[in-house]
């Protein structure tokens, strides 16, 4: 590979003034061995130079570049669960037989620790997620995420996801639901076997979907209080919920 002009350029022009600083200091004091000696001793510790600028100037930047990074990556987040990822949750939520065995426990205040959070999660790895299909309304469903489908196209081209796979994940699964729905040209009149194969699709989608929107909802607690306020009162898991303050 070749090297970039403007380094090339950068370069020799580096080692130029560094050799006409040389000269200059020889034409003023004619001292060339203590040109010598003052090389030597920047030639000595030009290795702890090295070691400061590699091992630990370029870590604290890197860090803060990821820093900066995740915090953009959580902006996508949460503009996924604005635009799309809160109204989904609750219409796949309907459809689960089983979700009163923990609705209680995702039903986030501003009160949960880290602790509480780790719990919760650590619990949902258990949880039989179900999908009664008689319950999901497939048509409303296409028409919806039809809708949306531009939207995760511009999510799944964002560099940034390549740092959190997890939510890569629930795009690729949701983007890939979005595609079999719109494959089928009228949903209400599918054979069994062909809703079964949509279940299953409609299941991964709503198990990767709870998981990051219970890690969304730490990230914005610990970071974002007022977003974290409308995040709880438009919780799709509390059946009290409500955006007006009260």
């Amino acid at each position: 590979m070749k090297r970039p002009r403007w380094q090339i350029i950068l370069g020799l022009s580096l080692i130029a003034i560094s050799a006409i600083l040389y000269l200059i200091h020889y034409a003023i004091f004619r001292d060339p061995r203590h040109i010598f000696l003052w090389s030597m001793t920047s030639l000595a510790f030009l290795p702890i130079s090295v070691l400061f600028v590699t091992l630990i100037i370029n870590q604290l930047l890197s860090k803060r570049e990821k820093r900066a990074r995740l915090e953009k990556l959580e902006m996508v987040i949460g503009t996924f669960f604005s635009e799309v990822g809160t109204r989904l949750l609750a219409f796949l939520s309907d459809s689960d037989p089983k979700l009163d065995e923990i609705r209680k426990e995702l039903v986030v205040t501003s009160d949960w620790s880290e602790q509480e959070f780790a719990g919760v999660s650590n619990r949902l790895r258990n949880y039989d997620y179900g999908v009664e299909m008689e319950k999901v309304d497939l048509e409303d469903l296409r028409i919806s995420l039809g809708g949306k489908n531009n939207f995760l196209l511009r999510l799944l081209e964002n560099p940034t996801l390549l740092e959190h796979e997890a939510f890569t994940e629930l795009l690729r699964a949701v983007f890939h639901l979005t595609e079999e729905l719109s494959a089928r040209k009228d949903t209400r009149k599918l054979p069994t076997s062909d809703r079964e194969h949509l279940a299953g699709d409609i299941k991964r989608v709503y198990v990767l979907l709870v998981r990051q929107w219970l890690d969304y909802m730490r990230y914005l607690k610990d970071n974002y209080p007022y977003l974290f306020s409308l995040a709880v009162r438009t919780n799709p898991f509390d059946q009290k919920a409500s955006p007006i303050v009260k």
